[in-house]
């Protein structure tokens, strides 16, 4: 053990005596920049008063000099000065009196006759003199207390005793009733001069030149966080100095007992590494208590970010949290089974995790249980090649009911092929010979025509699907999706009359040409249109009725036909589901109309979907590319 471990227990007190210096530092610091901030704010309160004061005297000599300028060439007297509204004005304002003298300084008149007294009556009066004409003067009397209560804000009245004070130190006039000169030596203040003369005598030059204007802050900042800085330092090191020899004396005792387990530590670290086995110890709370290198390594979370952490885990994937936190709290409770259990956590890398655990007590050295003790097998690669197995064998049976499948709709189109010639060699030798007896009954002709072209439109389905089912590629060529639509609804649009449903229609207009096999594609609207109306036969009918509305849309670089219906929906179940072959929720179903129907889309680079509308029924829809580079190809699978 070096010198710098030994003494390491007076780090504490070292760094609490420079804690404490700072402290001190700051303090002194701190009362530093508040007095300066307190002077600076003073100085800035004085100067804008003394300004406003200037400002003020400087509006009532303007308005004494209309007056004089109103009064100049007429005859003096009170009743003249008294009918002068700038006297009333001034009176209401600042000033106590007005007198108007001759040359010879006597009074010629004065309003009011008699001033009045007020409670600045005691103090000094200044005056404001405006000549009027060439042998007359008008004076009038302020006082200086009113000015400093009319002049200053009320704000800097409310935070400031404001005096004026001449050369000698004597008080012209204050703000407040009885100032105290001698208490204002412990208040900060400062003093601005007065710029410009204040006439103290109204018969002569005498003028108050030196007079200036002192504030003087009425409730200093108080310096509380000296005194408090202090006495929490006082009792701070005497306590921090009892704490560093306490810690020195454990310190002593953790060094021998570290120096006794290092090496049982060692050699018991060193055998659960070794193991394959992932282990963790966790308590009652399922807070984990340890885990190995292997355990660390299978969940790829290091320890220092597992140990001591509460469930959840970080190795939980996050769609099974509930499950997991059911199932943890069973084990913690002594629910895990002897032989253990499978569980799916995550790795760190986003990939599952398959293991195998199992639980047992875990004691301590007075043979007390404080938690379990876990130990994991990884069978990811066992399961994955059990789910692999389990898939060839489900191909290999898919891929036999495909072809037998195949087999049976090839030998079906093969054999309907030749009824349904029949039916069209027929139906032209009765045409035949109708127009040779000279039979004209247009009923009968239009039926047997609409019968040929029934008979040739249902040889070309059995053809093309016949096609389609052995592995040879769709006739694509330019078509019209609205034409390919409305030939499909045609043939449905009887059926669905007859089971009372009503077929809409909406075509968007100008939709631009695709590149399909329009028959093929024809087979899928009348699937989607089928499918809606078997749908709709367990709805009873109700105020909107039964309804299927088919609309195409262009979206983006796609044409998008939807079969939406108002029926009981999807139920939530997905299109991967409703698609996979041999699935079916009908009754007589074969469950390969939709899986068909999907096929056909994605031959055409194409996408089928199917969504729950809001307020009930489903939504099928599909999309064909508008253009396309290369033909596009594709194959039944």
């Amino acid at each position: 053990m070096n010198a710098l471990t030994r003494h390491l227990w007076l780090a504490p007190l070292a760094l609490s005596l420079v804690f404490v210096l700072g402290v001190l530092a700051w303090v002194r610091a701190n009362g530093i920049e508040e007095r300066e901030t307190q002077r600076q704010t003073l100085i800035s309160d004085a100067l804008s008063t003394e300004v406003q004061l200037r400002g003020r005297i400087d509006e009532e000599l303007a308005h004494l000099r209309q007056l004089a300028a109103a009064l100049a060439g007429r005859p003096p007297s009170a009743a003249l000065l008294s009918a002068q509204p700038e006297v009333n004005a001034g009176l209401r304002r600042l000033w106590q009196s007005v007198t108007w003298l001759d040359a010879r300084n006597r009074v010629l008149a004065e309003v009011p006759a008699q001033a009045t007294a007020s409670r600045y009556e005691d103090g000094l009066s200044l005056h404001l003199t405006a000549p009027v004409g060439p042998d007359g003067v008008l004076v009038v009397r302020y006082a200086p207390a009113l000015l400093l209560k009319l002049g200053v804000p009320w704000w800097l009245a409310r935070k400031y005793d404001l005096q004026l004070v001449d050369s000698a130190d004597q008080v012209i006039a204050s703000s407040t009733e009885s100032p105290l000169r001698a208490a204002q030596g412990v208040r900060p203040s400062y003093r601005v001069a007065l710029t410009g003369p204040l006439r103290a005598s109204p018969l002569a030059e005498a003028t108050l030149a030196d007079a200036a204007l002192e504030l003087t802050l009425r409730e200093p900042l108080p310096d509380g966080v000296r005194p408090l800085a202090l006495v929490l330092v006082a009792g701070f090191l005497p306590l921090i100095a009892v704490a560093s020899w306490l810690l020195r004396r454990q310190m002593r005792r953790v060094q021998r007992a570290e120096i006794a387990g290092r090496t049982e530590a060692a050699w018991r670290r060193a055998m659960e590494d070794s193991a394959l086995v992932g282990l963790r110890a966790r308590d009652f709370d399922g807070r984990l208590l340890y885990v190995n290198r292997t355990f660390c390594e299978m969940v790829g979370v290091p320890a220092e970010q597992m140990v001591g952490k509460l469930p959840p885990m970080p190795y939980w994937p996050p769609d099974a949290l509930d499950e997991l936190t059911e199932r943890n709290r069973r084990n913690l409770a002594g629910g895990a089974p002897r032989e253990g259990f499978e569980a799916r956590w995550q790795h760190a890398s986003g990939r599952p995790v398959e293991v195998m655990v199992f639980e047992s007590p875990l004691v301590d050295a007075a043979g007390r249980q404080i938690g379990w003790m876990g130990s994991i097998l990884d069978i990811t690669e066992r399961k994955r090649l059990e789910e692999r197995e389990r898939r060839e064998v489900e191909t290999l049976a898919h891929n036999a009911r495909l072809t037998m499948l195949g087999e049976v709709a090839s030998t079906l189109a093969h054999e309907l092929n030749q009824p349904l010639t029949a039916i069209a060699s027929y139906n032209a030798g009765i045409s035949n010979s109708l127009a040779k007896l000279g039979v004209q009954d247009e009923l009968v002709l239009g039926a047997l025509q609409r019968l040929g072209q029934q008979a040739e439109h249902a040889g070309r389905i059995v053809a093309r699907i016949r096609e389609f089912l052995t592995r040879r590629e769709p006739r694509h060529e330019r078509c019209e999706l609205n034409e390919v639509i409305t030939a499909a609804l045609d043939l449905m649009r009887r059926d669905c009359q007859r089971r009372g449903i009503t077929l809409a229609l909406t075509l968007v207009p100008g939709t631009p040409a695709v590149h399909a096999d329009a028959v093929l594609i024809e087979q899928v609207v009348i699937n989607l249109v089928r499918n809606a109306a078997d749908a709709l036969q367990t709805r009873p009918p109700g105020p909107g009725g039964r309804l299927i509305t088919v609309s195409s849309r262009v979206a983006g670089e796609f044409v998008r036909i939807d079969v939406r219906d108002n029926g009981p929906g999807l139920q939530g179940r997905r299109i991967e589901q409703l698609c996979a072959p041999f699935y079916t929720t009908k009754s007589e179903g074969m469950g390969m109309g939709l899986a068909i129907c999907r096929s056909i889309v994605e031959a055409h680079h194409g996408v089928l979907d199917a969504e729950d509308v809001p307020g009930g029924g489903a939504l099928f829809s599909f999309s064909l590319p508008v253009t396309s580079e290369h033909e596009p190809q594709g194959t039944l699978t």
